[in-house]
């Protein structure tokens, strides 16, 4: 298991918060594309330089997009904070853009954190 991959119990938490199968050819290896997600949004590299252990670099990213526009990165967070308590430590400022004031908060409040990422969520990046 590498550094940024879904323990078991998150695992059993994000499972039947995700899309099902649709028509067409059979989906790849959720687990293993949604290890190499979290991959790129923690380390902060290029969807380029993503390991080959996580697939075809445009399965992971194609999925990354459809996932985000369909409002299941929202419900597998929310899911992650209510659920696993240390889940929330993944969101963090490498991957939160968060105005310079916002410094200066002492009570820390996951629910600004996990709004912040659905706002930065709504990015819309270019195609591979």
């Amino acid at each position: 298991m590498a550094r940024f991959d879904l323990s078991d119990e998150e695992w059993a938490i994000i499972t039947s918060l995700l899309p099902e199968q649709g028509r067409g050819a059979k989906r790849g290896d959720d687990r293993k594309v949604l290890n190499g997600i979290f991959y790129i949004l923690r380390t902060g590299a290029p969807w380029r330089d993503l390991p080959e252990r996580y697939g075809p670099r445009t399965t992971v990213y194609n999925r990354y997009v459809r996932w985000g526009r369909k409002g299941v990165w929202k419900a597998v967070f929310d899911a992650l904070a209510q659920e696993v308590e240390n889940s929330l430590i993944f969101i963090d400022s490498s991957i939160v853009k968060a105005h310079r004031a916002a410094a200066g908060s002492k009570r820390g409040n996951w629910q600004k954190v996990l709004d912040a990422h659905a706002a930065v969520a709504q990015v819309r990046f270019t195609r591979l």
